[in-house]
């Protein structure tokens, strides 16, 4: 049974299809009856006309921004119409975006396996490297082991930090669009924009409903290119 908050992606090839709607219907009809019932919200249903064998695809990427800014989950009708290409499937769990097809529910957990698979197949190649390393470097009479404790570098605080901050600049570039939009309606103090987007039902980045102005500048900040 669905449940929590969901963006609708619907795709169709051609600009015929996308004028007559033929294919919408249907992939519309698809994600009402996978939502039938239980505690869900739909809160935008993006449209995209675009051939599948083409992963550049602007209005998915919107649909995948909308998806991060308010915790949602990507809902399809059929998982084709995300891609024909593994990998592009791949990279929606790197972008941190939940996605579920309504013909093939268990897809999610179909590529999470999948990658974990692929992960630990990655890894036990590394230690059969490793090892065989190991045991060369010992038959040359090189002396192995020596202090193991765990140091933090200025080299890792620094790596720390900038992950911190492309974390950030990539959470701007989701909320700057919503953020102009705000702006154009006559809101541009920091306080009108947080309480626009606590309206807006956007979570910030920790999870809470409501925001501060302090936010909105961090927010900004991170936005701009001198500050990246």
């Amino acid at each position: 049974m669905a449940d929590g908050k969901f963006i609708s992606y619907l795709r169709v090839s051609t600009e015929r299809q996308g004028r007559s709607g033929l294919g919408l219907e249907a992939q519309r009809q698809a994600v009402a009856e996978y939502l039938n019932g239980g505690k869900w919200t739909v809160l935008q249903e993006v449209v995209e006309i675009e051939s599948g064998s083409k992963d550049d695809r602007p209005k998915l990427l919107e649909a995948m921004a909308l998806c991060r800014l308010h915790g949602a989950t990507l809902v399809i009708a059929k998982l084709d119409r995300l891609s024909r290409d593994a990998a592009f499937l791949l990279s929606l769990q790197k972008a941190g975006v939940r996605f579920v097809a309504a013909d093939m529910p268990e897809a999610n957990e179909m590529v999470v396996g999948i990658m974990a698979v692929v992960a630990q197949a990655e890894r036990k190649m590394i230690s059969q490297r490793t090892k065989a390393a190991l045991q060369a470097a010992k038959a040359r009479g090189q002396k192995l082991g020596g202090f193991r404790g765990a140091m933090i570098t200025d080299e890792a605080r620094k790596a720390g930090r900038e992950a911190a901050s492309a974390k950030a600049r990539a959470r701007a570039a989701d909320l700057m669009p919503v953020i102009e939009e705000i702006r154009a309606c006559g809101v541009t103090s920091l306080g009108g924009i947080a309480a626009a987007l606590s309206s807006k039902g956007i979570p910030t980045a920790r999870g809470m409903s409501d925001w501060t102005a302090v936010q909105v500048s961090r927010v900004l900040a991170s936005a701009t290119p001198s500050n990246a």
